[in-house]
């Protein structure tokens, strides 16, 4: 897997180099175009017509064939992907080259963009590769250099960027010269030095991550199994107050009555924590879900259903309006009807007597909109961005219902997000919340 992420890694770096050497051809055009026509510089525009119409053929030639190795199911191997960006910055090294050949060599200060594919390799690739192609630019270009000074080849002036002849001054050439050479040792030094304390740094995250994620399974596991026995423990609690309170055993008296009571409540409650603690750490530990194509409209009426009878005790009117056509969608029908049913409970809990609750379920071509609105207390501003945290609850719910678990909205969202979809929530401008989320049709 590490190797196949290295791969693929080299491979958008091969696909960045050629987009970025599409902007350099758009900018060096541009460039000749600005100078001949606008600032009436003479320069040699067919030389560099040409080395832009070979440019354009070989950054199309190199990202069809890029497009060709990357389009089967087996991608081409680290060091095949490696020689080509290799190949690239020795090819881009060529091209400007010759490009300031053509427009006043050594006389030209535009040199310096050398500098740019200085940091370019050794970013790209090793400490000893960036150095040869460090290498490999002071001597094709001091050779360019050297032969124009010697009269062996032609030198095209360009009187408006430098003085003339400055390509035959000894003194100017050597001194520039050198300034060139110590400049790209010295760009590739810094450069290759920051990359590999960047490349450490991230090396000790990902080790960090690794090993983060490793402790969180095993936590997992073990909530999972302390969760487990404690679930089975408090169902047998609960087994048994419920036949103390049912008087099976034997008369109680009023105080014993109420107190078996709220030990009943207590323990139901703790065991709906349990069960819904449960849930998230399987989703976590699991992380995959048993999908079918099912009908979402019959999922909300299950979910309608179930909550009627407590609207109906805080007189909440819960209307809905689902749009035509909206039926069939894929997904774990259950989770889903589960985290329907979840907001739904939510809304008319934190709801007062005789408010308003409202379904309203859209078609979104691509997936569905599913909202959620009430008239309760709303959410404080500062607790938004967190309520969907496990174990988190907000201020005011608190004070409306004390043991709530903090975990039903967290399951909601990991549900939610395992199909693919969004899950999110605002206060309406009226007074109340909406709650939504998305669900795409189509897995």
């Amino acid at each position: 897997m590490e190797t196949l992420l290295r791969d693929t890694n080299l491979i958008k770096r091969a696909f960045w180099l050629v987009r970025l050497r599409w902007v350099a051809i758009a900018v060096l055009l541009t460039s000749v175009l600005v100078a001949v026509r606008m600032l009436h510089i003479s320069l040699p525009t067919t030389e560099l017509g040409v080395i832009v119409a070979g440019l354009i053929i070989y950054n199309l030639v190199l990202f069809t064939m890029l497009n060709h190795m990357t389009s089967g199911d087996v991608s081409p191997c680290h060091k095949t992907i490696n020689r080509i960006i290799t190949f690239q910055i020795f090819a881009d090294i060529i091209i400007l080259t010759v490009i300031l050949h053509y427009s006043g060599g050594i006389e030209n200060p535009f040199f310096l963009y050398f500098v740019f594919h200085m940091i370019i390799a050794s970013i790209l690739l090793s400490t000893r590769q960036s150095y040869l192609q460090a290498t490999f630019a002071i001597v094709f270009f001091g050779l360019i250099v050297l032969l124009e000074y010697l009269g062996h080849i032609r030198h095209f002036a360009v009187e408006e960027i430098a003085g003339n002849n400055l390509y035959c001054d000894g003194s100017f050439v050597l001194k520039t010269f050198l300034v060139f050479s110590t400049t790209l040792y010295l760009v590739v030094y810094m450069t290759t030095s920051i990359s590999r304390q960047l490349s450490r740094q991230q090396q000790w995250y990902e080790n960090a991550n690794t090993q983060l994620q490793e402790k969180d399974h095993l936590k997992n596991e073990y909530v999972l199994r302390l969760t487990h026995d404690i679930k089975g423990h408090l169902a047998a609690i609960q087994s048994c107050l419920g036949i103390v309170d049912a008087q099976t055993v034997g008369p109680l008296n009023e105080q014993q009555i109420d107190l078996i009571e709220r030990s009943y409540r207590r323990a139901g409650k703790c065991t709906a924590f349990i069960a819904a603690l449960l849930k998230l750490t399987k989703m976590k530990m699991t992380n995959t879900l048993e999908m079918e194509r099912f009908s979402l409209k019959k999922a909300i009426f299950n979910a309608l259903a179930a909550v009627q009878n407590r609207a109906l005790r805080k007189e909440i009117t819960v209307d809905h309006n689902i749009e035509a056509g909206i039926d069939e969608v894929y997904g774990e029908p259950v989770l889903i009807e589960e985290t329907i049913a979840n907001l739904l409970f939510n809304a008319v809990r934190y709801t007062p007597q005789k408010g308003t609750v409202k379904v309203s379920v859209k078609d979104q071509k691509d997936f569905i909109l599913f909202e959620v609105s009430d008239t309760g207390i709303g959410i404080p501003q500062e607790d938004i961005e967190k309520i969907f945290d496990e174990f988190y609850r907000a201020s005011n719910a608190r004070g409306v219902e004390r043991d709530g678990t903090g975990l039903g909205l967290s399951i909601a969202r990991q549900i939610i997000e395992r199909h693919g979809g969004q899950i999110w929530a605002r206060n309406k401008s009226t007074g109340g919340s909406m709650f939504s989320f998305t669900l795409p049709k189509k897995g």
